[in-house]
């Protein structure tokens, strides 16, 4: 049997332990390795007495996953990234950003649920993590939505679906998943998701605004803050905009010259920032221990997906099968953005079945050279490109089209984490309620990723600038 024949194979079996509920972590390291000895094996001819030589020497290149490749240092980021949301949390950031947001844009229809947009954006600027984001704002905002009148599940939903910005606004982790996983620079990726996270959040801003001006009852406005009141409430909010232009500036330098460090230096003194100002509030021990627990087991979780993967990734690698599907994708007789649609849409059926992070790690490996070799490869000019941008750019471009798509997966059932987060924090929601009330909220991703996808400029403005 031909290595991608097994590729092939082992390919299936993992989707099949992964929808029977399998942790994608643990299918894949099973599928990798096991991939990888049939493979070894496979070269001795199947002889029974070299079948301990091909479990030994796929346990020695399954072992070297760990080490080489979770080392990097880009991926320092992302505890760095998951603790500034913690700790912005236990300094009470998040609320000051809320009643901030309330007293500048409650005035409007929908006014609170405007609010609880605008504020998870800025949560989002120093939080890399969207179930933490949803899980904030779940005991923050939905008790004011619920307490002037607010449909319960529209408020849910609100919540639920604001959260997902922080898989796309920078600190991201996923983003900084991405970058590894295709080996693709961490800081202009990361740039490159501030607009397209801002144009998200208008986006969602549009839909509550229309939605409260057709159902009175889904958003009344909140009146009644004097200017004074309005002006107060910025400074508490201040430490967030001072931690996103740090992470700016050391990804880029917006007055020319170079920039003042790395994103891995920025988020530490991010971190230490936040920290400083969360002692300043009050933060005490069992608060900071909390914090620091709840990083870890965040992170764990994270890097366990990202080796199992790898994992999986190396037999891939052996199998050959990236490269076969890349010359399927690129010889089929349609247009590259018609294959691309399709290619989001996949992800979209996918993301049904699958949390975000487990899906683009097991995904990128063999649909990321078939979208380079759709826009003519990694080295192609944007004269000569399929898609109207040179390579680099169409790997930025592609990594938020699939972010993007990750967080369109975070609310949808039947596995929409951010809505299992939602139902789990407030007593009052079951998780049909959430999943209700995200619904339109369908309407606007599509409506997002469609504009991103005809309009790669969104994408590609910022970055290019580097």
């Amino acid at each position: 049997m031909e290595p991608i024949d097994i590729g092939i194979i082992v390919s299936f079996g993992l989707l099949v332990m992964v929808v029977l509920g399998m942790r994608v972590a643990f299918a894949a390291a099973m599928a990798g390795l096991t991939g990888l000895v049939w493979i070894f094996w496979a070269k001795k001819g199947y002889d029974p007495s070299q079948f301990l030589w091909a479990l030994g020497t796929s346990a020695k290149v399954a072992g070297q996953v760990p080490h080489s490749k979770v080392s990097s240092q880009a991926l320092s980021l992302i505890p760095t990234f998951i603790l500034i949301g913690y700790l912005a949390y236990y300094a009470g950031l998040t609320k000051a950003l809320f009643e901030a947001a309330k007293r500048w844009v409650a005035w409007l229809p929908g006014g609170l649920a405007v609010s609880t947009v605008f504020a998870t954006a800025g949560f989002a600027a120093v939080s890399g993590a969207s179930v933490a984001t949803s899980a904030v704002f779940a005991r923050i905002a939905i008790p004011e939505m619920l307490a002037i009148g607010y449909d319960k599940r529209f408020a849910a939903g609100v919540v639920a679906a604001a959260g997902t910005l922080a898989s796309l606004i920078p600190p991201s982790a996923i983003l900084v998943i991405y970058a590894i996983i295709v080996e693709q620079d961490v800081g202009k990726l990361l740039l490159a998701g501030f607009v397209p996270g801002a144009f998200s959040a208008l986006i969602y801003t549009i839909l509550i605004v229309g939605m409260a001006l057709t159902f009175k009852s889904f958003g009344p406005p909140v009146g009644g803050f004097t200017w004074k009141q309005r002006f107060v409430s910025l400074p508490p909010a201040v430490p967030i905009v001072l931690v996103v232009v740090i992470i700016i500036f050391f990804v880029y330098n917006p007055f020319g010259g170079d920039a003042w460090g790395t994103p891995t230096e920025g988020g530490a003194i991010g971190a230490f920032i936040i920290f400083c100002v969360a002692l300043f509030r009050g933060m005490r021990w069992p608060q900071l221990r909390d914090a620091l627990m709840e990083t870890a087991k965040l992170a764990v979780m994270i890097f366990t997906i990202i080796w199992g993967v790898l994992i999986y990734v190396r037999f891939l690698g052996f199998a050959d099968l990236p490269h076969a599907f890349a010359d399927w994708i690129s010889g089929l007789e349609q247009s590259p953005m018609l294959t691309l649609v399709l290619i989001l849409l996949a992800y979209a059926v996918l993301g049904m079945f699958m949390d975000a992070i487990g899906m683009l790690l097991l995904t990128l490996p063999v649909v990321y050279p078939a979208v380079m070799a759709l826009n003519g490869g990694i080295a192609v000019s944007a004269a000569d490109s399929a898609f109207g941008m040179s390579g680099p750019l169409c790997a930025i471009w592609f990594g938020i089209l699939v972010v993007k798509m990750a967080e369109f997966c975070l609310i949808t059932p039947p596995i929409g984490l951010n809505c299992f987060v939602v139902a789990g924090v407030r007593d009052d929601l079951s998780v049909h309620d959430v999943f209700r009330g995200v619904m339109p909220f369908f309407i606007a991703d599509a409506v997002t990723i469609a504009l991103l996808v005809a309009f790669p400029s969104i994408v590609l403005w910022l970055p290019s600038q580097v």
